[in-house]
């Protein structure tokens, strides 16, 4: 069932939480064990990230310091599969521009209407690790935008190659990313704006913000997409932050800011079951706050780590 119909036809606040596959030769348990875990509380969907491949060093026959390209985290489409089938739980796959071409997309679509996947989210995806910036894949799409058009063509019957109108139309709800606090390779806020607006007109029915901790700049985000003309439901995407690393690793990963507040109560204990009750707490009042603001779902990242999702769901719910 497609994820705004849901939130629709929904008299409460939902929510949805993000997983990440397992490195490769790894299973699924823990990955299930999540799911297990949160179960209780009805997710109305389960995002999978998708990884492309990346540089790693590796050593050559003589020791010798190589980089090989690699894809450490393959299966999201077997993953959301997997969901389905044991949990009946609908999944949302990410599908990235970086690391493949039109054609492996499309494939990769086929893939997933033949397995009933109703839902998606469009994004460009992250750049290498050497790359200075975002560089499209030769044969591939360069911005989410294009993506976005590609599967509304595809919802229209209309598939790459073809000119013609063909037997089968896909019908999936398509998602893409917003950023509150602008994408980081946005000459603005105004541009990063007309970009998301710019997708919306391709063909997007909803958006999923990026993790944010003051829940204000979600609101003005919101307020300024509204003014733009975006009217589709955007979903606040949340995560607890539990240790003191993570108010180093979250801004430079995520380029998203810390409230002065949170880091300075963080930063005074020395005790990291304080310190992750701290963020749990402070994650708790986000959420409250936002449920109270009918906001259409909340989105949770957990980035491999079910129990702060599970502690502030327990609090809220």
């Amino acid at each position: 069932m497609k994820i705004i119909e849901k939130i629709k036809n929904s008299d409460r606040v939902l929510f949805t939480l993000e997983i990440v596959p397992p490195e490769k030769g790894y299973s699924l348990k823990e990955i299930f064990d999540t799911i297990e875990s949160v179960k209780e509380f009805s997710p109305a969907v389960i995002d999978v990230t998708y990884h492309r491949a990346d540089y790693i060093q590796v050593k050559d026959k003589n020791g010798s310091a190589i980089k090989s390209m690699k894809r450490k985290r393959p299966g999201t489409v077997g993953i959301c599969s997997a969901i389905i089938n044991k949990f009946g739980i609908d999944p949302i796959p990410h599908i990235i521009c970086g690391g493949f071409t039109k054609e492996e997309i499309e494939d990769i679509l086929i893939d997933l209407h033949f397995l009933g996947i109703d839902n998606l989210l469009l994004l460009q995806g992250d750049k290498l690790a050497d790359e200075p910036h975002f560089i499209p894949t030769k044969g591939g799409y360069s911005y989410a935008y294009e993506l976005v058009e590609s599967v509304s063509n595809m919802n229209k019957g209309l598939f790459l190659g073809n000119e013609t109108i063909m037997e089968e139309k896909f019908d999936f709800c398509i998602g893409v990313a917003g950023y509150p606090e602008k994408h980081y390779a946005a000459k603005s806020f105004e541009d990063d704006l007309k970009n998301l607006k710019n997708k919306i007109d391709k063909g997007a029915d909803y958006v999923v913000t990026q993790m944010f901790f003051d829940n204000q700049k979600y609101f003005n985000f919101v307020k300024e997409a509204r003014m733009v003309g975006i009217s589709v439901p955007i979903i606040p995407g949340i995560k607890p932050i539990t240790s003191k690393k993570q108010l180093k690793i979250v801004p430079q990963k995520f380029f998203t800011d810390i409230p002065v507040e949170l880091s300075k109560e963080i930063n005074s204990s020395d005790d990291s079951e304080k310190i992750k009750e701290i963020g749990i707490q402070w994650c708790v009042g986000q959420c409250k706050e936002l449920i109270k603001n009918r906001v259409p779902a909340l989105h949770f990242y957990t980035l491999g780590k079910a129990y702060p999702t599970v502690d502030v769901l327990r609090k809220i719910f």
